[in-house]
C-alpha cells in the first residue's frame, strides 16, 4: 500500500490526509470545493505550527508531509491510482452511497474503500459497489494527530485480507487499531460517549447542575481529559447533532437529540468554530 486518497477536505478528512502524508504515503486529498481545499491547508498549517512549538513535530517533518500531499478537485484523478480510499464527507447515507458508487467506478479494482463514518456501518455502503469484500470502516478520532487509536470495523461482507490490510495501514501511520469483529452502530467509543452526553444533557435540562459543573465532574471526578460539553464545542455542535440524529434513526436504544442542542444549531451556535456553543470563545 503506497497511495492513499482521502475524500472530503473538512475537519477530519484534511487531518487524516496529512497524518498519512506524515507516515510517508503519497496522499491525494479531494474535495469538490477548491476553496475548502485551500482553507483546510491553511488551517492545517496553523495547527502544525502549534504542534511544532510544543515539540511534537519538527518543521522538517511538516515540510516533508506537505510534499507528500496533493490537492485534487477531480475525483477520478484523485483515486485512479489509490490503494486505499478513505471517505470523510458528511454523515448522510444517500450522499455516501452515491459517492461509493463513483469510488467503485474510478478506483483500481484492488483498492480498499473505507469510510471514516462513526455511525454508518460499511454494509450500508458496500452494496453500492461491485467489491463489498473490500469495504470497511476506518474511524479516526479528532484531533487525528493526538488521538492514538483508530477503530477498524469488519462487516460480514469484509474479507479477512481487507481487514488485515486496514489494520496494517493503521499501524503504519503510528496508531493503535481497535478491531471490531462485527458491525454495531456507534462502534465502541461513540456508544459509550453518546450515553455520557445523553446524561450530561439530561442533568443540564433538569437544572441539576450547570455546564461547568457537569464538565468538572467528568474531568476531576472521572478523570476524563475533557468534559462532554467542552468536547461537543470542540468537535462542533452540528457534528454532535448529526451523529446523535443518525444513531437515533439507526438504534432504538438511543434518545433523540436534545431540544437544547437543536436550539443552539438554530441560532448558529456551533461551538469553537463560531465562537459560541455551550461556552463562549474569543
Amino acid at each position: 500500500m503506497n497511495q492513499i486518497s482521502v475524500i472530503g477536505a473538512g475537519l477530519m478528512g484534511s487531518q487524516i490526509a496529512l497524518c498519512a502524508a506524515f507516515a510517508g504515503f503519497k496522499v491525494h486529498l479531494y474535495d469538490v470545493d477548491e476553496q475548502r481545499l485551500q482553507t483546510s491547508q491553511q488551517q492545517l498549517a496553523k495547527q502544525m505550527e502549534k504542534y511544532i512549538k510544543k515539540g511534537l513535530f519538527s518543521k522538517t517533518q511538516f515540510d516533508q508531509a506537505n510534499d507528500n500531499l496533493i490537492l485534487e478537485t477531480s475525483l477520478s484523478k484523485a483515486i485512479e491510482q489509490a490503494d486505499l480510499v478513505i471517505e470523510a464527507i458528511v454523515e448522510d447515507l444517500t450522499l455516501k452511497r452515491n459517492l461509493f458508487q463513483q469510488l467503485d467506478e474510478f478506483a483500481p479494482p484492488h483498492a480498499i474503500l473505507a469510510t471514516n463514518s462513526s455511525m454508518i456501518v460499511s454494509s450500508m455502503l458496500a452494496s453500492s459497489t461491485t467489491r463489498p469484500d473490500k469495504v470497511c470502516n476506518l474511524h479516526f478520532f479528532n484531533p487525528v494527530f493526538l488521538m492514538a487509536v483508530v477503530e477498524v470495523v469488519k462487516g460480514a461482507h469484509t474479507s479477512n485480507e481487507t481487514t488485515q490490510a486496514a489494520v496494517d495501514f493503521v499501524k503504519r501511520i503510528h496508531k493503535t487499531p481497535l478491531l471490531l469483529q462485527k458491525e454495531i452502530t456507534g462502534f465502541i467509543a461513540n456508544r459509550i460517549l453518546t450515553k455520557v452526553m445523553e446524561e450530561a444533557m439530561f442533568l443540564l435540562e433538569e437544572g441539576v447542575a450547570t455546564v461547568e459543573e457537569i464538565d468538572l465532574a467528568c474531568t476531576k471526578a472521572l478523570n476524563h481529559p475533557i468534559g462532554p460539553f467542552a468536547l461537543m464545542d470542540l468537535t462542533g455542535l452540528d457534528t454532535a447533532y448529526a451523529i446523535q440524529k443518525t444513531q437515533f434513526e439507526l438504534d432504538n436504544d438511543v434518545k433523540e437529540p436534545s431540544p437544547l442542542l437543536k436550539e443552539k444549531l438554530a441560532h448558529g451556535q456551533l461551538g469553537r468554530k463560531t465562537g459560541q456553543g455551550f461556552y463562549t470563545y474569543q
